[in-house]
């Protein structure tokens, strides 16, 4: 229940910063980057007698049904509910706090700010096994239909929403579209990568007992070991191989100094490490 709960959190928690960032920060500046929002905000420009999270919804909506009739039934309801949920928080935001004119003069920094609250709240949602619907189903047509790599056929989509909003805005604005589509990318991996971040740490010590007894009853992590010989000395040594996350390397590297100040140790991040005390595969 606990889990259910915390995944409930945290996907509406995404879906409010998704379209804080985009009403706050993307909409009042006219940045299209990408995305239904995007091609919401072009749309809003034709028909302004429409409230920008009234048109996010009917496309949304719109989007899930042409996704079930198309692609079929593949999309959770993590999905739905986020499909549904930010168009109506966009829409809510217009009720309680209409915005006129930009919160600042400085494109570019509402242009950073924006993409920055807005791809992490994206990241949130794919972090939960979730999406924001609009054009990630029109990828996943584009997919099933015509063999396009769902990353290709996402930015084959965003691309022609930053020409439409070229057209519509102007090529300063088409610019700073397209800049957003490329910051999106970069912010949605970073986070999502900082999620899943963990440590793989090789150790050679001359207390190798007491460091895989410390890993495996105090960290309650597991450990690989393996006999190499040095090249220098021709001695054999145990090294011991182990994952742990940021706080357990931590206690690990203060433990093996303590008892053997002499170690050596190579730590690389890793990412996505799926199996018996982490993600499930």
């Amino acid at each position: 229940m606990k889990q259910i709960i915390r995944g409930f959190v945290l996907l509406t928690l995404g879906a409010f910063m998704d379209a804080a960032g985009f009403y706050f920060f993307l909409a009042p500046n006219a940045i299209a980057a990408g995305g239904i929002n995007g091609l919401a905000l072009v749309l809003n420009n034709f028909l302004p007698q429409f409230p920008l999270g009234s048109l996010v919804l009917v496309m949304s909506i719109l989007m899930l049904l042409i996704g079930f009739l198309l692609v079929g039934a593949v999309f959770g309801l993590k999905t739905i509910y986020c499909s549904i949920l930010i168009p109506l928080i966009i829409w809510g935001l217009e009720l309680l706090y209409p915005l006129n004119a930009p919160l600042g003069q400085d494109t570019l920094v509402q242009l950073i700010f924006g993409v920055l609250i807005s791809g992490i709240g994206i990241a949130l949602l794919f972090n939960q096994n979730a999406s924001s619907g609009g054009t990630d189903i029109a990828g996943r047509i584009l997919y099933k239909y015509y063999h396009i790599h769902l990353g290709k056929g996402l930015f084959i989509i965003d691309f022609f929403i930053t020409i439409a909003a070229t057209v519509t805005f102007g090529i300063e604005k088409g610019m700073y579209a397209l800049l957003g589509v490329l910051l999106y990318g970069l912010v949605v991996d970073a986070v999502i990568e900082g999620f899943d971040v963990r440590k793989h740490v090789t150790i050679i010590t001359s207390e190798s007992p007491l460091v895989k007894r410390f890993i495996v009853e105090d960290l309650q992590r597991g450990a690989t070991i393996y006999t190499a010989r040095g090249a220098y000395t021709d001695d054999e040594r145990e090294v011991i191989i182990t994952i742990v996350n940021r706080r357990e390397f931590i206690h690990l590297r203060d433990f093996i100094k303590s008892h053997d100040p002499r170690a050596f140790i190579t730590v690389q991040n890793t990412h996505d490490v799926l199996g018996e005390g982490f993600k499930s595969i």
